[in-house]
C-alpha cells in the first residue's frame, strides 16, 4: 500500500510524519503547480471549485510515483467538500487509475471513529502506536503553524528583505527531518533560535486578518503566496484558520485545550449569520468580526469561485465592514486567475489602509 493525499500547503509534513512513523509507505504529491491545475481542470467538471480540480491533479501526479491509496478528509453539510473524495475517485476510475479510497470523516461522537480508519491503513500497528503517531503528526502541525505565525510577524519588520523567509525555510527543514516524537523538544528549541536570529527594526506596520475557505488559505499556489506579498508591503497578517486548529476542531473534537476554536468565531458571527451554511462560511463572518474588535486595519477574504458557503459570507461582510468600520477585500480564485491582477488589488488595498491609518509603510 502506497498512500497519498492532497498537497494543501504544509499539511503533507504532519501527514507524512504520522504515517511514516506508523510504517506506512507514503507518496507525497509534487508541490501544486500549473501542471497540477492543468491535469485536474482537464478532467474535473467545469463547475467544480478549484480545490477539487487541484486535488484531482495531485492524485494523478502521485499515481505517476506509484501511489495506490488515497487518504482524504470527509465532510458534511451544504458544502460540496463532503462529496470530493467520492467524485474524485469516480473520475480517477473512469480515467483508468486503480486507487483505493480511505475517507477520514469528522467523528460524530468520539475520536474512535478516526482511530479505526487510521488503524485500517497501518494494519499491524497497535492502538498505542496509532495514538502516538497521530500525536506526533499533530505536534508537527502545531510547530509549522507557529513558524508561519512568526514569519508573518517578522516579514514587515525585517532589516534585510527575505531574511525571515530564509529562516523559515531552514526551520521548516528541521521540523521535517524529525523522525521521532522524542526529537521534537530539541527541534523546537533549534527552530526558536533560527527564527529569533532574524534582525528586525521598529517601523509602522498594518495588521490584516485573512479569512475564507481553508484550501485557499493554506495553499500558496492558489493564493499566489498572498501572505508573503503582504509582508513585503509592510503588513503583518493573521490567518483565521491554521491547520492544527482545523485538526483539533474537526478531527479531535476539541480535545486539545488552549487552541483557538471555531466556536469563538461562530459566537461572534451570531448577530450577522446565526446558522451553519457549510464549509467555513460562518467562521469567515465571525473571524471578520473578531479582527474588527481586535483593532485590525483590514480583512481579506479568500474564496474559490462558486464556493457557496463563502458566497453567503461575502454577502454579509459589507454590512460588518460598514457597522464595525473595517475595510474588507474579497478575492475569488479559479483556474483563470492571474497574479498581476492580484498584486495590483493588494497594493491598492494596502495603500487605502495606510492612508486611513495615517502611516507610511514600506
Amino acid at each position: 500500500m502506497k498512500v497519498t493525499f492532497p498537497h494543501m500547503g504544509h499539511m503533507w509534513i504532519c501527514l507524512s510524519a504520522m504515517l511514516e512513523y506508523l510504517g506506512v509507505n507514503v507518496v507525497v504529491p509534487p508541490p501544486t503547480s500549473k501542471r497540477t491545475l492543468t491535469l485536474g481542470a482537464r478532467h474535473a467538471p467545469e463547475f467544480a471549485c478549484l480545490p477539487l480540480k487541484l486535488n484531482l491533479g495531485n492524485f494523478m501526479e502521485a499515481a505517476e510515483q506509484g501511489a495506490d491509496t488515497i487518504l482524504m478528509a470527509g465532510g458534511c453539510g451544504p458544502c460540496r467538500f463532503g462529496y470530493y473524495a467520492q467524485v474524485e475517485h469516480a473520475i480517477l476510475e473512469d480515467l483508468g487509475y486503480n486507487y483505493r479510497l480511505v475517507v477520514l470523516e469528522p467523528p460524530r461522537k468520539h475520536i474512535g471513529e478516526l482511530l479505526s480508519k487510521i488503524k485500517y491503513i497501518t494494519g499491524h500497528s497497535s492502538w498505542r502506536e496509532v495514538i502516538k503517531g497521530i500525536y506526533f503528526g499533530y505536534q508537527k502541525a502545531r510547530m509549522v503553524d507557529d513558524l508561519e505565525k512568526q514569519a508573518h510577524f517578522l516579514r514587515p519588520r525585517e532589516v534585510q528583505r527575505g531574511s525571515a523567509d530564509r529562516a523559515f525555510k531552514r526551520a521548516l527543514q528541521e521540523v521535517i527531518a524529525a523522525r521521532d516524537p522524542q526529537d521534537l523538544p530539541k527541534v523546537r528549541e533549534k527552530v526558536r533560535r533560527i527564527m529569533g536570529a532574524v534582525a528586525v527594526k521598529p517601523r509602522p506596520v498594518l495588521r490584516v486578518g485573512i479569512v475564507g475557505e481553508i484550501f485557499t488559505l493554506l495553499e500558496p499556489f492558489v493564493n499566489y503566496d498572498l501572505e508573503r506579498k503582504l509582508g513585503y508591503l509592510g503588513v503583518e497578517t493573521d490567518r483565521s484558520i491554521y491547520l492544527s486548529e482545523w485538526i483539533n476542531d474537526h478531527l479531535f473534537l476539541g480535545l486539545v485545550r488552549g487552541q483557538r476554536s471555531r466556536k469563538e468565531a461562530c459566537r461572534a458571527a451570531a448577530p450577522y449569520l446565526n446558522h451553519f451554511v457549510g464549509g467555513h462560511g460562518q467562521e469567515t463572518v465571525g473571524s471578520a468580526v473578531i479582527y474588527a474588535r481586535q483593532g485590525y486595519d483590514g480583512v481579506i477574504q479568500l474564496l474559490p469561485f462558486t464556493c457557496m458557503p463563502e458566497i453567503v459570507a461575502h454577502s454579509v461582510l459589507p454590512g460588518i465592514s460598514n457597522e464595525l468600520g473595517i475595510p474588507v477585500l474579497s478575492i475569488t480564485v479559479d483556474e483563470q486567475s492571474g497574479e498581476a491582477g492580484l498584486v495590483t488589488r493588494l497594493e491598492a488595498f494596502v495603500d487605502l489602509l495606510a492612508r486611513r491609518k495615517g502611516v507610511v509603510v514600506q
